[in-house]
């Protein structure tokens, strides 16, 4: 497995800054999956510096930093390269919403081109130690304790989201992991999409004089800038957001509002933005839940 790896400046300037509480948290299993990194120049520093992947240089490239070009083959190496083995399977690319960087285009493209070739596209904490989970669980190994915080969806609020051409991908989805979903404290939802999911929810035997999820405003509307707010308030922490890459949006600013609260809380949120991602997310949480249940 082949990921790329950036981190803005604020996230490796301190020793407490989040580059750091991820690895401290995720580095055994890292070094369980033997995960490799192509990484951007000054992150790569930060990570030597630190020592907590020592022993784990031969898993690790150092590419140019992103004034350099580093962000911009990372993004190809999403696509893939022709005639050369230099293909990534997803990026984890930790976001300063307050640095301009993460509004040039090489950081666009990247969350872009992750989406249209259904891989992940990481940019939090709770991201970034949820997918080693994930992956971990998908491997074999046993659940880790530490991430019990991340599965308890009783506790938890998840958005379900989707666009005009996705709309359909949401409620197979959600038909396919109902269970899941509905273990959840609750569950919230823009207003096209969560009126299609209670439709489906009454159908499965819901109750029906009572929402299966909470209906906000249609994105042109607003509804993502409500559940922003919903994030920055840590009052719902994960996103399943389908996107549809390939036609003009009009409230493309509200879409980024959402995505750039999540960043803002990065410890606190995750958010999915392709139907593939989420399923194989989905299909490693039951199959976690079922092992801690037994």
């Amino acid at each position: 497995m082949r990921f790329g790896l950036i981190a803005n400046p604020i996230h490796w300037r301190t020793p407490d800054a989040a580059l750091f509480r991820w690895l401290r948290a995720s580095a055994p299993g890292l070094r369980q999956l033997g995960v490799h990194f192509h990484i951007g120049e000054r992150t790569y520093d930060a990570i030597q510096d630190s020592g907590l992947l020592t022993g784990y240089e031969a898993d690790l490239r150092r590419y140019p930093r992103s004034s350099h070009g580093g962000l911009m083959k990372i993004v190809a190496e999403i696509v893939g390269i022709p005639g050369e083995d230099r293909q990534l399977d997803g990026a984890i690319h930790l976001l300063d919403p307050t640095d301009i960087a993460s509004l040039f285009p090489e950081s666009a493209a990247l969350k872009r081109q992750c989406v249209i070739h259904q891989k992940p596209f990481v940019s939090t904490v709770a991201a970034a130690r949820d997918w080693v989970e994930m992956e971990r669980i998908h491997a074999g190994f046993a659940p880790d304790p530490g991430a019990d915080d991340l599965h308890d969806f009783g506790r938890q609020t998840v958005a379900l989201i989707a666009h005009d051409a996705m709309k359909g991908d949401m409620a197979e989805f959600v038909a396919d992991h109902f269970d899941l979903l509905s273990s959840f404290g609750s569950r919230i939802g823009t207003g096209t999409t969560g009126l299609r999911l209670n439709e489906l929810a009454w159908s499965r035997g819901w109750p029906r004089d009572t929402p299966w999820i909470e209906r906000f405003a249609s994105g042109p509307l607003g509804g993502d800038a409500q559940i922003a707010d919903r994030v920055l308030e840590r009052r719902c922490q994960r996103a399943i957001f389908f996107e549809d890459p390939h036609v003009a949006r009009q409230h493309e600013a509200d879409i980024q509002l959402l995505e750039r609260a999540v960043c803002t809380v990065t410890d606190h949120a995750a958010c999915m933005t392709a139907l593939k991602v989420a399923r194989r997310w989905a299909v490693a949480a039951e199959q976690r839940k079922a092992v801690v249940q037994a």
